[in-house]
């Protein structure tokens, strides 16, 4: 495909909002990216346009059979003004390997990274300034052909948009209560957990909803056969501290190979923390923390980075972690991937990417 990217800039500017009313995915930028595919044919005529809704036809696939996927990821602006990816190789990786489950065309994993500076140099004013800000990226492929007949679409539509963005929680880097789900199922073996689609958010929510109106901000999904073994939380992967041990659910095709997880595994292993990526369940955590032996729990995502949490609540019963604290290890890791993400430490992996001028 060609690696020119067309730009046809907007006539109608947006005022841009200030950095302290920010929330999270309200405001978006004036520009987005798009390109097209045809089966067989690959991607083409990627260009940059005015931010605006999308024309699709009523019987567009994606409408129909949720051929969808999609990516998450920030860009910041560090100390001496310049603006920062974080690990977008990764995220161009993950695309693929949703896109490859999902029977849609791969993206060029080059032109992915491409793409994204390109529209976050344009936009590089909406990148926000204040400590927790950042710049919101979604990347987002959709079935486009108009037919009604369950198999892969002939079209596709690719294109990225930009939010400049505050605290996903409203209550900020403070410990978040969670239910454990233990009768819905998000998702099995076999099935589409591993891929960023959206089907897995929707089968998310009637959950998700319930535990807010109980007053808790996320949901902890067990697996969908024995309704025991711990997966993710809805928007992170999640850890736990026992005793000098850091444990975490194994990638096992039913939850999302986080960028983030991956990330505070790297960390910790480089700090000498014993790491356990194996089967967990929610008997052995609930007994770990009554006992003393669980020290902290958090998530792990794009969105919060790190999330800790003070209360599990399991079938009616509620066991508190931390002193309802932030943990030590949460703490150290938050701030040493904000502080590597921003520019403000070294980044002695080559994780930041910085964005041309």
């Amino acid at each position: 495909m060609a690696t020119t990217i067309a730009l046809t800039r907007t006539d109608h500017p947006k005022p841009k909002p200030r950095d302290e009313e920010l929330t999270f995915g309200r405001v978006f930028t004036d520009h987005m990216f798009m390109m097209d595919a045809v089966a067989d044919q690959g991607w083409q005529n990627p260009r940059i346009v005015p931010y605006g809704p999308l024309t699709l036809d009523p019987s567009a696939a994606v409408l129909h059979y949720s051929q969808e996927l999609f990516e998450g990821l920030k860009a910041y602006r560090s100390p001496r003004d310049t603006i920062l990816l974080f690990r977008p190789d990764m995220n161009a990786a993950r695309l693929n390997r949703s896109a490859a489950r999902l029977c849609m065309p791969p993206v060029d994993e080059e032109m992915f990274v491409t793409a994204i500076k390109a529209l976050v140099s344009l936009e590089r004013d909406w990148v926000p300034r204040a400590s927790g800000t950042s710049l919101y990226i979604r990347p987002t492929m959709i079935a486009t052909e108009p037919f009604l007949g369950v198999r892969p679409s002939q079209t596709y539509s690719f294109f990225i948009i930009l939010s400049p963005v505050g605290a996903y929680y409203a209550e900020g880097f403070s410990p978040v209560k969670i239910l454990v789900e233990d009768r819905y199922v998000r998702a099995v073996k076999g099935g589409m957990g591993a891929a960023k689609t959206g089907g897995n958010y929707a089968a998310s929510l009637a959950a998700g909803e319930e535990a807010h109106r109980r007053g808790f901000s996320q949901v902890l999904w067990l697996d969908g056969v024995e309704r025991q073994y711990i997966e993710e939380v809805g928007s992170m992967n999640i850890a736990f501290v026992i005793d000098d041990e850091l444990v975490t659910p194994p990638l096992t095709g039913t939850i999302l190979e986080g960028i983030t997880r991956d990330t505070v595994l790297q960390l910790v292993k480089d700090w000498g923390i014993r790491v356990a990526e194996r089967p967990i369940t929610i008997t052995e955590v609930l007994a770990a923390t009554r006992s003393g032996r669980l020290r902290e729990s958090f998530g792990m995502g794009t969105a919060a980075v790190v999330s800790p949490v003070s209360e599990l609540s399991y079938q009616g019963q509620s066991v508190t972690l931390s002193n309802r604290q932030v943990g030590p290890l949460a703490q150290r890791l938050f701030d040493e991937i904000s502080a590597i993400q921003r520019g403000l430490k070294p980044d002695p992996h080559g994780w930041v990417v910085e964005v041309g001028s």
